[in-house]
Protein backbone atom coordinates (compact mmCIF):
# COMPACT_ATOMS: atom_id res chain seq x y z
CA UNK A 1 0.00 0.00 0.00
CA UNK A 2 1.33 3.37 -0.94
CA UNK A 3 2.52 5.84 1.77
CA UNK A 4 0.01 8.44 2.31
CA UNK A 5 2.61 11.16 2.51
CA UNK A 6 4.69 9.78 -0.72
CA UNK A 7 6.80 11.48 -3.29
CA UNK A 8 4.00 12.13 -5.64
CA UNK A 9 1.97 13.55 -3.16
CA UNK A 10 -1.29 15.75 -4.37
CA UNK A 11 0.79 15.59 -7.99
CA UNK A 12 -1.25 13.97 -10.19
CA UNK A 13 0.37 13.18 -13.82
CA UNK A 14 3.65 12.98 -14.84
CA UNK A 15 3.93 17.06 -16.03
CA UNK A 16 2.81 17.98 -12.58
CA UNK A 17 5.59 15.59 -10.81
CA UNK A 18 7.87 16.68 -13.15
CA UNK A 19 7.67 20.83 -12.51
CA UNK A 20 7.91 20.15 -8.80
CA UNK A 21 10.84 17.65 -8.05
CA UNK A 22 12.82 19.43 -11.09
CA UNK A 23 12.03 22.96 -10.82
CA UNK A 24 10.40 23.64 -7.14
CA UNK A 25 11.42 20.96 -4.34
CA UNK A 26 15.01 21.95 -3.93
CA UNK A 27 14.36 25.85 -3.66
CA UNK A 28 15.37 27.05 -0.82
CA UNK A 29 12.67 28.89 1.51
CA UNK A 30 12.11 32.87 2.14
CA UNK A 31 9.34 32.67 5.13
CA UNK A 32 8.44 36.51 4.42
CA UNK A 33 5.55 36.77 7.35
CA UNK A 34 5.72 34.88 9.93
CA UNK A 35 5.22 35.17 13.89
CA UNK A 36 7.74 33.03 15.00
CA UNK A 37 9.61 34.11 18.41
CA UNK A 38 12.82 35.98 18.12
CA UNK A 39 14.04 35.24 21.38
CA UNK A 40 13.46 31.31 20.69
CA UNK A 41 15.81 31.73 17.84
CA UNK A 42 18.15 33.89 19.77
CA UNK A 43 18.29 31.16 22.19
CA UNK A 44 18.25 28.54 20.34
CA UNK A 45 15.08 26.81 22.07
CA UNK A 46 15.27 23.36 22.22
CA UNK A 47 11.40 21.40 22.55
CA UNK A 48 10.92 18.77 25.86
CA UNK A 49 8.57 16.94 23.97
CA UNK A 50 6.23 16.94 20.38
CA UNK A 51 3.42 17.48 22.99
CA UNK A 52 4.86 20.89 23.16
CA UNK A 53 6.87 21.75 19.63
CA UNK A 54 3.09 20.80 18.27
CA UNK A 55 0.34 22.17 20.47
CA UNK A 56 1.71 25.27 22.26
CA UNK A 57 0.09 28.53 20.86
CA UNK A 58 -1.39 26.56 17.89
CA UNK A 59 -4.68 27.89 17.82
CA UNK A 60 -5.66 25.76 14.09
CA UNK A 61 -5.44 22.39 16.40
CA UNK A 62 -6.95 24.25 19.42
CA UNK A 63 -10.27 24.87 17.52
CA UNK A 64 -10.16 21.40 15.64
CA UNK A 65 -9.90 19.67 19.36
CA UNK A 66 -13.01 22.00 20.28
CA UNK A 67 -14.84 21.00 17.84
CA UNK A 68 -14.06 17.43 18.15
CA UNK A 69 -15.61 18.28 21.68
CA UNK A 70 -12.34 18.15 23.84
CA UNK A 71 -12.60 19.99 27.59
CA UNK A 72 -10.18 23.09 27.14
CA UNK A 73 -8.48 22.07 29.86
CA UNK A 74 -6.82 19.22 27.46
CA UNK A 75 -6.40 22.21 25.19
CA UNK A 76 -4.78 24.94 26.51
CA UNK A 77 -5.04 23.92 30.33
CA UNK A 78 -2.12 25.04 32.31
CA UNK A 79 -3.23 22.40 35.05
CA UNK A 80 -2.53 19.12 32.15
CA UNK A 81 0.84 18.00 30.76
CA UNK A 82 1.83 18.07 26.79
CA UNK A 83 0.95 14.58 26.57
CA UNK A 84 -2.35 14.77 28.30
CA UNK A 85 -2.61 17.00 25.49
CA UNK A 86 -1.38 15.38 22.43
CA UNK A 87 -3.29 12.44 23.06
CA UNK A 88 -6.25 14.39 23.05
CA UNK A 89 -5.06 15.61 19.70
CA UNK A 90 -4.18 12.40 18.65
CA UNK A 91 -7.73 11.64 19.44
CA UNK A 92 -8.77 14.31 17.36
CA UNK A 93 -6.70 14.20 14.37
CA UNK A 94 -8.67 11.01 12.26
CA UNK A 95 -12.11 13.59 12.76
CA UNK A 96 -9.62 16.41 10.68
CA UNK A 97 -9.91 14.10 7.61
CA UNK A 98 -10.25 16.82 4.46
CA UNK A 99 -9.36 19.88 7.07
CA UNK A 100 -5.66 20.68 5.76
CA UNK A 101 -4.63 20.00 9.61
CA UNK A 102 -5.06 16.23 8.41
CA UNK A 103 -2.25 16.70 5.60
CA UNK A 104 -0.19 19.31 7.35
CA UNK A 105 -0.64 16.72 10.52
CA UNK A 106 1.52 13.97 8.80
CA UNK A 107 3.75 16.26 6.56
CA UNK A 108 5.28 17.07 9.59
CA UNK A 109 5.92 14.19 10.93
CA UNK A 110 7.20 12.62 7.47
CA UNK A 111 9.53 15.98 6.81
CA UNK A 112 10.67 16.98 10.61
CA UNK A 113 10.89 13.33 11.80
CA UNK A 114 10.97 10.94 9.05
CA UNK A 115 7.40 9.11 10.54
CA UNK A 116 5.51 7.57 7.28
CA UNK A 117 2.77 5.77 9.86
CA UNK A 118 -0.42 7.86 9.95
CA UNK A 119 -1.21 8.83 13.30
CA UNK A 120 -4.23 8.15 15.28
CA UNK A 121 -4.68 7.27 18.82
CA UNK A 122 -3.42 3.37 18.01
CA UNK A 123 0.46 4.80 16.95
CA UNK A 124 0.33 7.88 19.22
CA UNK A 125 2.43 6.44 21.95
CA UNK A 126 5.17 4.72 19.73
CA UNK A 127 5.25 8.12 17.70
CA UNK A 128 5.74 10.40 20.93
CA UNK A 129 8.18 7.94 21.91
CA UNK A 130 10.59 8.54 18.90
CA UNK A 131 10.06 12.00 18.10
CA UNK A 132 10.39 12.82 21.93
CA UNK A 133 14.06 11.05 21.54
CA UNK A 134 14.78 12.55 18.04
CA UNK A 135 13.88 16.19 19.81
CA UNK A 136 16.78 15.81 22.20
CA UNK A 137 19.35 15.81 19.45
CA UNK A 138 20.91 18.90 18.28
CA UNK A 139 19.50 19.38 14.76
CA UNK A 140 15.90 19.62 16.77
CA UNK A 141 16.18 22.68 18.33
CA UNK A 142 14.83 25.87 16.97
CA UNK A 143 17.39 26.78 14.67
CA UNK A 144 18.33 23.40 13.68
CA UNK A 145 14.87 22.86 12.05
CA UNK A 146 14.88 25.85 10.18
CA UNK A 147 18.26 24.87 9.03
CA UNK A 148 16.54 21.46 8.44
CA UNK A 149 14.08 23.18 5.71
CA UNK A 150 16.83 25.48 3.82
CA UNK A 151 15.55 27.95 5.11
CA UNK A 152 17.11 31.39 4.09
CA UNK A 153 15.04 34.16 5.39
CA UNK A 154 12.29 34.68 7.72
CA UNK A 155 10.90 38.08 8.80
CA UNK A 156 9.01 38.08 12.19
CA UNK A 157 5.96 40.43 13.10
CA UNK A 158 7.47 43.21 15.47
CA UNK A 159 5.54 46.34 17.17
CA UNK A 160 7.37 49.70 17.07
CA UNK A 161 8.11 49.19 21.02
CA UNK A 162 10.57 46.40 20.45
CA UNK A 163 14.27 46.60 21.38
CA UNK A 164 14.71 44.08 18.47
CA UNK A 165 17.52 43.06 21.10
CA UNK A 166 16.59 39.17 20.11
CA UNK A 167 17.44 40.11 16.45
CA UNK A 168 20.63 41.98 16.90
CA UNK A 169 21.60 38.75 19.09
CA UNK A 170 20.96 36.53 16.50
CA UNK A 171 22.71 38.68 13.86
CA UNK A 172 25.53 39.21 15.69
CA UNK A 173 26.12 35.38 16.70
CA UNK A 174 26.19 34.23 13.28
CA UNK A 175 23.59 32.48 12.50
CA UNK A 176 23.61 31.89 8.81
CA UNK A 177 19.74 31.97 8.40
CA UNK A 178 18.64 35.45 8.26
CA UNK A 179 16.18 36.87 10.35
CA UNK A 180 14.64 40.17 10.19
CA UNK A 181 12.33 42.63 12.19
CA UNK A 182 9.05 43.72 10.19
CA UNK A 183 7.23 46.46 11.24
CA UNK A 184 3.53 45.49 12.58
CA UNK A 185 2.05 49.19 14.26
CA UNK A 186 -1.46 47.80 15.23
CA UNK A 187 -1.46 49.36 18.57
CA UNK A 188 -0.60 52.68 17.35
CA UNK A 189 -3.83 52.91 15.59
CA UNK A 190 -6.22 50.52 18.12
CA UNK A 191 -7.88 54.02 19.07
CA UNK A 192 -11.08 52.08 20.30
CA UNK A 193 -10.34 51.46 24.03
CA UNK A 194 -8.71 55.34 25.91
CA UNK A 195 -7.05 52.70 28.35
CA UNK A 196 -5.47 50.13 26.49
CA UNK A 197 -4.35 52.82 23.88
CA UNK A 198 -3.10 55.26 26.46
CA UNK A 199 -0.96 52.86 28.32
CA UNK A 200 0.48 51.65 24.96
CA UNK A 201 1.07 55.53 24.11
CA UNK A 202 3.26 55.56 27.66
CA UNK A 203 5.05 53.09 26.30
CA UNK A 204 5.92 54.30 22.77
CA UNK A 205 6.51 57.53 24.42
CA UNK A 206 9.22 55.35 27.02
CA UNK A 207 11.19 54.19 24.25
CA UNK A 208 11.66 56.71 22.70
CA UNK A 209 11.90 59.36 25.17
CA UNK A 210 9.66 61.54 23.46
CA UNK A 211 6.70 63.31 24.83
CA UNK A 212 3.28 62.40 22.86
CA UNK A 213 0.96 65.51 22.71
CA UNK A 214 -0.20 65.92 19.57
CA UNK A 215 -0.46 64.04 16.34
CA UNK A 216 3.14 65.78 15.40
CA UNK A 217 4.63 64.27 17.63
CA UNK A 218 3.01 60.99 17.15
CA UNK A 219 4.38 60.54 14.27
CA UNK A 220 7.42 62.09 14.72
CA UNK A 221 7.82 58.69 17.58
CA UNK A 222 6.99 56.46 15.06
CA UNK A 223 9.29 57.91 12.40
CA UNK A 224 12.12 57.54 14.95
CA UNK A 225 11.37 53.86 15.76
CA UNK A 226 10.49 53.38 12.13
CA UNK A 227 14.31 54.66 11.09
CA UNK A 228 15.19 52.05 14.33
CA UNK A 229 13.90 49.59 12.70
CA UNK A 230 15.62 50.25 9.56
CA UNK A 231 18.48 50.24 11.01
CA UNK A 232 17.88 46.02 12.16
CA UNK A 233 17.07 45.04 9.01
CA UNK A 234 13.89 45.92 8.76
CA UNK A 235 12.68 45.78 4.48
CA UNK A 236 8.84 45.47 5.69
CA UNK A 237 6.05 46.58 6.95
CA UNK A 238 1.93 44.66 7.83
CA UNK A 239 -0.91 45.76 9.14
CA UNK A 240 -3.92 43.74 10.80
CA UNK A 241 -6.89 45.66 10.03
CA UNK A 242 -10.54 44.71 9.61
CA UNK A 243 -11.45 47.01 6.60
CA UNK A 244 -9.46 49.90 4.57
CA UNK A 245 -9.96 52.81 5.97
CA UNK A 246 -9.61 56.28 3.79
CA UNK A 247 -11.42 59.32 5.55
CA UNK A 248 -11.08 62.93 4.18
CA UNK A 249 -9.63 64.83 7.15
CA UNK A 250 -7.87 67.64 8.21
CA UNK A 251 -4.47 67.81 10.34
CA UNK A 252 -6.95 70.13 13.00
CA UNK A 253 -9.36 67.23 13.20
CA UNK A 254 -6.90 64.25 13.88
CA UNK A 255 -5.21 66.10 16.59
CA UNK A 256 -8.40 66.83 17.69
CA UNK A 257 -9.22 63.19 17.67
CA UNK A 258 -5.96 61.98 19.18
CA UNK A 259 -6.26 64.86 21.94
CA UNK A 260 -9.52 63.44 23.05
CA UNK A 261 -8.47 60.01 23.47
CA UNK A 262 -5.34 60.87 25.13
CA UNK A 263 -7.52 63.08 27.73
CA UNK A 264 -9.18 59.27 28.29
CA UNK A 265 -12.37 59.86 26.16
CA UNK A 266 -13.79 57.39 23.94
CA UNK A 267 -14.53 57.88 20.17
CA UNK A 268 -16.97 57.52 17.98
CA UNK A 269 -16.90 55.64 14.99
CA UNK A 270 -16.63 58.43 12.48
CA UNK A 271 -13.96 59.97 14.65
CA UNK A 272 -12.48 56.40 14.86
CA UNK A 273 -12.50 56.12 10.95
CA UNK A 274 -10.83 59.37 10.46
CA UNK A 275 -7.91 58.78 12.78
CA UNK A 276 -7.52 55.58 11.20
CA UNK A 277 -6.95 57.05 7.42
CA UNK A 278 -4.94 59.70 8.68
CA UNK A 279 -2.70 56.82 10.79
CA UNK A 280 -3.03 54.19 7.15
CA UNK A 281 -1.35 57.29 4.65
CA UNK A 282 0.98 58.37 7.17
CA UNK A 283 2.62 54.67 8.20
CA UNK A 284 2.62 54.17 4.33
CA UNK A 285 4.85 57.28 3.45
CA UNK A 286 7.39 56.52 5.82
CA UNK A 287 7.27 53.11 4.16
CA UNK A 288 7.76 54.56 0.74
CA UNK A 289 10.80 56.73 1.75
CA UNK A 290 12.56 53.74 2.54
CA UNK A 291 11.74 51.89 -0.24
CA UNK A 292 9.92 49.53 2.47
CA UNK A 293 7.31 46.76 0.95
CA UNK A 294 4.01 47.14 2.97
CA UNK A 295 1.59 44.30 3.89
CA UNK A 296 -2.65 44.79 4.50
CA UNK A 297 -3.79 41.68 5.55
CA UNK A 298 -7.12 42.83 6.14
CA UNK A 299 -10.80 41.25 6.80
CA UNK A 300 -11.15 39.42 10.29
CA UNK A 301 -13.73 39.59 12.88
CA UNK A 302 -11.21 38.71 15.92
CA UNK A 303 -12.18 37.70 19.49
CA UNK A 304 -15.98 36.85 18.72
CA UNK A 305 -16.48 35.17 21.82
CA UNK A 306 -16.71 37.40 24.78
CA UNK A 307 -16.02 34.78 27.69
CA UNK A 308 -13.47 32.98 25.98
CA UNK A 309 -11.74 35.79 25.64
CA UNK A 310 -11.94 36.75 29.15
CA UNK A 311 -10.79 33.38 29.98
CA UNK A 312 -7.58 33.24 27.29
CA UNK A 313 -7.26 36.35 25.70
CA UNK A 314 -7.00 37.38 21.82
CA UNK A 315 -5.15 34.71 19.21
CA UNK A 316 -6.76 31.54 21.19
CA UNK A 317 -8.73 30.78 18.09
CA UNK A 318 -11.97 32.73 18.45
CA UNK A 319 -11.29 34.80 15.47
CA UNK A 320 -13.20 34.31 11.99
CA UNK A 321 -13.71 35.72 8.34
CA UNK A 322 -15.58 38.74 8.15
CA UNK A 323 -17.69 40.59 5.32
CA UNK A 324 -16.54 44.17 5.30
CA UNK A 325 -17.10 46.61 2.07
CA UNK A 326 -13.81 47.36 1.19
CA UNK A 327 -12.86 48.67 -3.11
CA UNK A 328 -14.01 52.22 -2.47
CA UNK A 329 -11.61 53.08 0.25
CA UNK A 330 -9.22 50.76 -0.55
CA UNK A 331 -8.89 52.35 -3.68
CA UNK A 332 -8.92 55.76 -2.60
CA UNK A 333 -6.01 55.08 0.33
CA UNK A 334 -3.71 53.41 -3.02
CA UNK A 335 -4.73 56.53 -5.12
CA UNK A 336 -4.24 58.99 -2.88
CA UNK A 337 -0.54 57.31 -1.93
CA UNK A 338 0.31 56.87 -5.72
CA UNK A 339 -0.55 60.62 -7.14
CA UNK A 340 1.87 61.75 -4.39
CA UNK A 341 4.82 59.40 -5.43
CA UNK A 342 4.00 57.89 -2.30
CA UNK A 343 2.81 54.36 -3.07
CA UNK A 344 5.86 51.50 -2.40
CA UNK A 345 5.62 48.00 -2.78
CA UNK A 346 2.37 46.59 -1.27
CA UNK A 347 0.92 42.87 -0.80
CA UNK A 348 -2.90 43.04 -0.07
CA UNK A 349 -4.33 39.44 1.65
CA UNK A 350 -8.16 38.65 1.67
CA UNK A 351 -9.66 36.67 4.25
CA UNK A 352 -12.83 36.32 2.79
CA UNK A 353 -12.66 34.42 -1.07
CA UNK A 354 -14.94 36.56 -2.02
CA UNK A 355 -12.72 39.29 -2.38
CA UNK A 356 -10.39 37.60 -4.85
CA UNK A 357 -11.36 39.21 -8.14
CA UNK A 358 -11.62 42.03 -6.44
CA UNK A 359 -8.17 42.26 -5.17
CA UNK A 360 -6.75 40.93 -8.07
CA UNK A 361 -8.29 43.43 -10.12
CA UNK A 362 -7.02 46.30 -7.53
CA UNK A 363 -3.64 45.67 -8.27
CA UNK A 364 -3.98 45.79 -11.95
CA UNK A 365 -4.72 49.45 -11.17
CA UNK A 366 -1.45 51.00 -9.88
CA UNK A 367 1.38 48.71 -11.17
CA UNK A 368 3.82 51.70 -12.29
CA UNK A 369 5.89 49.51 -15.12
CA UNK A 370 8.92 50.47 -13.14
CA UNK A 371 8.90 47.14 -10.66
CA UNK A 372 7.34 43.87 -12.20
CA UNK A 373 4.34 42.91 -9.75
CA UNK A 374 4.89 46.10 -7.39
CA UNK A 375 1.34 45.71 -6.28
CA UNK A 376 0.52 42.00 -5.15
CA UNK A 377 -2.36 39.68 -4.58
CA UNK A 378 -1.08 37.90 -1.39
CA UNK A 379 -1.14 34.31 -0.85
CA UNK A 380 -4.14 32.80 0.85
CA UNK A 381 -4.23 33.80 4.92
CA UNK A 382 -5.24 31.85 7.62
CA UNK A 383 -8.56 30.26 6.90
CA UNK A 384 -7.44 30.38 3.34
CA UNK A 385 -3.88 28.77 3.53
CA UNK A 386 -5.16 25.53 2.02
CA UNK A 387 -5.46 23.51 -1.42
CA UNK A 388 -9.20 25.40 -2.27
CA UNK A 389 -7.89 28.69 -0.90
CA UNK A 390 -4.95 28.46 -2.73
CA UNK A 391 -6.51 27.45 -6.00
CA UNK A 392 -8.86 29.98 -5.83
CA UNK A 393 -6.16 32.50 -5.56
CA UNK A 394 -3.85 31.22 -7.91
CA UNK A 395 -6.85 31.55 -10.82
CA UNK A 396 -8.01 35.00 -9.82
CA UNK A 397 -4.31 35.86 -9.98
CA UNK A 398 -4.28 34.25 -13.17
CA UNK A 399 -6.80 35.52 -14.64
CA UNK A 400 -6.54 39.46 -14.14
CA UNK A 401 -2.54 39.98 -13.51
CA UNK A 402 0.89 37.49 -14.09
CA UNK A 403 1.08 34.51 -11.93
CA UNK A 404 4.51 34.88 -13.01
CA UNK A 405 5.48 37.36 -10.84
CA UNK A 406 3.31 36.24 -7.72
CA UNK A 407 6.35 36.68 -4.35
CA UNK A 408 4.71 32.87 -3.56
CA UNK A 409 3.90 31.09 0.05
CA UNK A 410 4.47 32.32 3.58
CA UNK A 411 3.68 30.17 6.91
CA UNK A 412 2.22 33.24 8.64
CA UNK A 413 3.04 31.23 11.74
CA UNK A 414 4.46 30.61 14.78
CA UNK A 415 5.54 27.05 14.93
CA UNK A 416 9.10 26.08 13.93
CA UNK A 417 8.16 22.80 12.24
CA UNK A 418 5.28 24.83 9.80
CA UNK A 419 8.01 24.69 6.68
CA UNK A 420 5.78 22.13 5.10
CA UNK A 421 3.07 24.53 4.15
CA UNK A 422 5.56 25.70 0.93
CA UNK A 423 6.38 21.99 0.19
CA UNK A 424 1.92 22.21 0.02
CA UNK A 425 1.88 24.85 -1.56
CA UNK A 426 4.34 24.30 -3.92
CA UNK A 427 2.81 20.66 -4.48
CA UNK A 428 -0.89 22.51 -5.55
CA UNK A 429 1.12 24.85 -7.78
CA UNK A 430 2.62 22.35 -9.20
CA UNK A 431 0.05 20.18 -9.78
CA UNK A 432 -2.57 22.93 -11.09
CA UNK A 433 0.32 23.79 -14.18
CA UNK A 434 0.89 20.24 -15.11
CA UNK A 435 -2.91 20.31 -15.64
CA UNK A 436 -3.45 22.53 -17.38
CA UNK A 437 -0.62 21.45 -19.66
CA UNK A 438 -2.11 17.35 -19.89
CA UNK A 439 -5.87 19.42 -20.87
CA UNK A 440 -3.90 21.51 -23.45
CA UNK A 441 -4.18 24.97 -21.63
CA UNK A 442 -0.92 25.55 -21.84
CA UNK A 443 1.39 24.63 -24.67
CA UNK A 444 3.91 21.20 -23.92
CA UNK A 445 6.29 22.41 -25.80
CA UNK A 446 6.92 25.35 -23.51
CA UNK A 447 7.73 23.52 -20.15
CA UNK A 448 11.48 25.07 -19.50
CA UNK A 449 9.34 28.38 -19.28
CA UNK A 450 6.86 27.05 -17.15
CA UNK A 451 9.51 25.06 -15.11
CA UNK A 452 10.78 28.67 -14.74
CA UNK A 453 7.75 30.28 -13.42
CA UNK A 454 7.95 27.66 -10.77
CA UNK A 455 10.98 28.27 -9.84
CA UNK A 456 10.82 32.22 -9.82
CA UNK A 457 7.49 31.70 -7.39
CA UNK A 458 9.14 29.58 -5.15
CA UNK A 459 11.95 31.55 -4.80
CA UNK A 460 13.34 34.23 -7.05
CA UNK A 461 10.37 36.14 -7.31
CA UNK A 462 10.23 36.69 -3.34
CA UNK A 463 14.12 37.15 -3.12
CA UNK A 464 14.22 40.02 -6.37
CA UNK A 465 10.97 41.57 -4.41
CA UNK A 466 12.20 42.09 -1.15
CA UNK A 467 15.62 42.14 -2.26
CA UNK A 468 17.38 39.55 0.32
Amino acid sequence: MKEFINKDFLLQNDVARALYHDHSSGMPIIDYHCHLSPEAIANDRRFEDLGQLWLEGDHYKWRAMRANGVDEKFITGKETSFRQKYDRWAETVPFTMRNPLYAWTHLELKRVFGVSRIFKPETAAEIWEECTELLRQPEYSARGLMKKFNVETVCTTDDPVDSLEYHKAIREGGFEVKVLPAWRPDKAMAVEDPVTYNDYISRLSEVSDTNIKNFATLLETLRRRHDFFAGEGCRLSDHGIEQFYADDYTDSEIDAILGKILSGNRLNQAEISRFKSAMLYELAVMDAEKGWTQQFHYGAIRNNNSRMFARLGPDTGYDSMGDFTVARDLARLLDRLDAGGNLTKTILYNLNPRDNELIASMTGNFQDGIFPGKIQFGAGWWFLDQETGMINQLNALSLMGLLSRFVGMLTDSRSFISYPRHEYFRRILCNMLGEDVIKGKLPESELDTIGKMVENISYYNARDFFGF
